[in-house]
């Protein structure tokens, strides 16, 4: 059986217009000027201590990077209905289930708001399981993964290490996936730029329908 497992901000969920003037709310409550979306994807990391660092010019330590989230989920949420589903979203997951595989999210958006905003949107029923983080602002996916996927061990036994593929936008998707010893396909239409998804060594697709082709093509 094959399983794919979503990334959710940038990848399903096209929110990059409202996370980049998010992230410009934090450089204005800085009195630091604002950033365009391409300066965003090319400037984009996680730990995200160090993606603020480099905007603002100062050490961001934990303390201050909660403030910081503070201010960006404030905005964030202000301009969510502005956002929607990437045109492809339904389709891909549709084509996934339709080839009799099985999926669900992993996301570092916080979990309590990744559970409703993925049932508003009515693909809740096509995942297995929903994980967004339970932990602290700005950690790498690493972990994340890896509880995910032994918790759907747990669940579904029949579920191997070699038929899991996780589909996402940024080079930290790449790094949880290796962390887990699974595979892993990069979209190239989010959060960062392809000549950096290209620099993991993994299948990148100009589409979600091309990286569900790759997906399922390598299970």
């Amino acid at each position: 059986m094959a399983h794919v497992i979503w990334d959710w901000n940038g990848t399903l969920f096209d929110d990059l217009p409202i996370v980049v003037e998010a992230v410009n709310a934090c450089l204005r409550s800085q009195s630091v000027p604002p950033i365009d979306a391409e300066t965003y994807r090319s400037r984009f990391v996680r730990p995200l201590n160090g993606f603020y660092e480099a905007l603002l010019g100062r050490p961001v330590d934990d303390d201050f990077l909660l403030e910081l989230d503070h201010v960006f989920q404030d905005a964030y949420w202000d301009g969510f209905d502005d956002a929607d589903l990437n045109s492809e979203a339904c389709e891909a997951i549709g084509s996934v289930a339709a080839a009799g595989a099985t999926q669900s999210i992993v996301s570092m958006l916080w979990h309590d708001m990744l559970v409703p905003t993925v049932r508003g949107f009515g693909l809740d029923e096509y995942m297995l399981a929903l994980d967004g983080n339970r932990g602290t602002v700005g950690e790498t996916k690493d972990q994340h993964m890896v509880h995910h996927i032994g918790r759907l061990r747990q669940m579904y036994p029949e579920l191997a290490d070699q038929t899991i593929t996780v589909i996402g936008d940024i080079i930290d998707d790449a790094g949880a996936a290796r962390a887990a010893k699974v595979r892993c396909v990069l979209f190239d239409g989010g959060s960062q730029p392809r000549e950096l998804l290209e620099s993991q060594g993994v299948p990148v697709s100009g589409s979600l329908m091309e990286a569900v082709s790759i997906a399922m093509t390598s299970s």
